[in-house]
């Protein structure tokens, strides 16, 4: 397959997967309404360097591996689900206070690493990639195929997501939509920490 083929096919078909509502997208927008954009910036970063880690084993071909076995996907269901259900649990706690945006300029400040690796972990340890990548990576990979293209067609799939998600951030950033979410700000990270546990707990109890 040729190289702009490829980038075409990749682009038309991870858009959509990343534009579908799922544990990126929730914490991307908590993360940026409760914290500020750039947190949201930095976990659109550990989300994106996340998806490294199934691009390196598709490209050599243990996603079908690991899409074909029941105890290993079992394992990264448990690592993946446990770690959702931390991240919602941590929601479900948020209380409303007057002073959050005095605690937000501490933490966008001080938590870049802790929110890049929050991102990196949420992406890393979804037990659906296997199965998404393998799909994916087989309808352009070829066994001719150079490393070099192989390594354009992973960076570009890291770029489309960040800037996804860096897209999400700045609209949900903008000053008229963030301050009506600010007002009720602690229900919103309620609601989106539910839906993370919820995530989580489906992840567990899915059996397939």
């Amino acid at each position: 397959m040729e190289l702009w083929h490829g980038l075409l096919l990749i682009t038309s078909i991870h858009l959509l997967a990343a534009a579908s509502p799922g544990p990126d997208f929730i914490l991307v927008s908590q993360q940026t309404l409760t914290n500020g954009k750039r947190a949201g910036l930095l976990c659109s970063v550990g989300i994106a360097l996340g998806l490294s880690i199934h691009i390196l084993y598709s490209a050599f071909g243990l996603a079908a591996v690991i899409a074909n076995s029941s105890s290993l996907l079992w394992v990264i269901k448990i690592l993946g689900g446990g770690y959702l259900i931390y991240l919602g649990w941590q929601g479900l706690k948020a209380k409303a206070s007057s002073t959050h945006n005095v605690t937000t300029a501490v933490v966008t400040t001080k938590s870049a690493k802790k929110m890049i690796g929050i991102g990196f972990l949420c992406n890393a340890l979804n037990p659906k990639a296997p199965i998404y990548f393998v799909s994916l990576f087989t309808l352009v990979l070829s066994a001719e195929m150079p490393i070099q293209q192989i390594a354009i067609y992973g960076v570009w799939i890291m770029m489309l997501q960040f800037g996804w998600f860096a897209f999400i951030v700045m609209l949900l950033s903008r000053p008229t939509i963030n301050q009506k979410f600010k007002q009720c700000g602690h229900w919103i990270d309620r609601v989106l920490g539910g839906a993370m546990v919820a995530l989580g707990l489906k992840l567990l109890l899915t059996r397939q």
